[in-house]
């Protein structure tokens, strides 16, 4: 009875933890996808300068792309030990907390801001604080729902591919079903939430959006593989924590899951 009990205090505690990081994650990539960066020279390399349709681009990227691998891992780790219903659940809850907090960001903006504030960093060249404040928070509607769009049917489908993967090799090669989902996910993910907000809601033509979202995966695609160690050393982690006979366990139930 003892065993059981602390069986399933490791249950919780576990989808508490994954959950938390989850959610931390994606909330943050969000409100810091405002920013543009450029790849090259944040790495301190030469520009890229890919040509695509004759045109040349480089890695001019959100520096939401930071952590959204990093959410798509947390993804499959979940998929493998609480299985789609698991996913299912964080995903809306996410996207439940992703509208919340936009709704705050959206309420603070259309607050009045204190004169000793508005020109507290004018001797840095910000002549006024609100301005920078809506600036740099402030998304249009239709990045917003191209986001939470992008962001559910991505998560759905990794954890559909992920788990049909699963199937087919059972607890082995952990870095193919993994990797494998991701990819495909991503793919989705990079196009769907560009066509929503630019295509649509600020009419760039098709091709730009394809360029972009081409260059937007190839970097997905590559920190993708990069961080296939990472998600050995989580799973051995939880492995570790949980105990053989309680992982087992759950990775069975969670195959079971829909």
């Amino acid at each position: 009875m003892e065993n059981a009990v602390n069986q399933h205090s490791k249950f919780q505690k576990l989808f508490i933890f994954l959950g938390f990081l989850f959610l931390t994650n994606a909330i943050v990539a969000e409100i810091i996808g405002t920013k543009i960066f450029s790849l090259e020279d944040s790495l301190g390399i030469p520009p890229a300068n890919i040509l695509l349709g004759g045109e040349t681009f480089n890695f001019n990227l959100t520096a939401g792309v930071m952590l959204w691998p990093v959410v798509f891992i947390l993804t499959d780790i979940i998929n493998e030990y609480y299985g789609r219903k698991g996913v299912k659940t964080l995903s809306y809850l996410a996207a439940g907390m992703l509208v919340y907090s936009f709704l705050m960001i959206l309420a603070a903006m259309n607050l009045e801001g204190a004169d000793l504030w508005i020109k507290s960093k004018q001797g840095l060249g910000i002549p006024k604080m609100d301005t920078a404040f809506n600036a740099i928070l402030g998304q249009g509607l239709f990045i917003i729902i191209g986001s939470l769009i992008a962001f559910l049917i991505g998560q759905m489908v990794d954890a559909f591919v992920f788990m049909q993967v699963k199937k087919k090799t059972g607890n082995k090669m952990i870095w193919l079903r993994a990797t494998g989902s991701t990819l495909i996910s991503q793919f989705i993910d990079s196009y769907v939430v560009l066509f929503i907000a630019f295509y649509w809601g600020a009419d760039w033509s098709a091709v730009t959006v394809l360029k972009i979202g081409t260059i937007n995966y190839i970097y997905k695609l590559g920190v993708a593989i990069l961080l296939t160690p990472l998600l050995y050393i989580l799973h051995n982690g939880i492995d570790r924590y949980l105990g053989k006979d309680l992982s087992e366990n759950m990775m069975k139930t969670a195959m079971e899951k829909r």
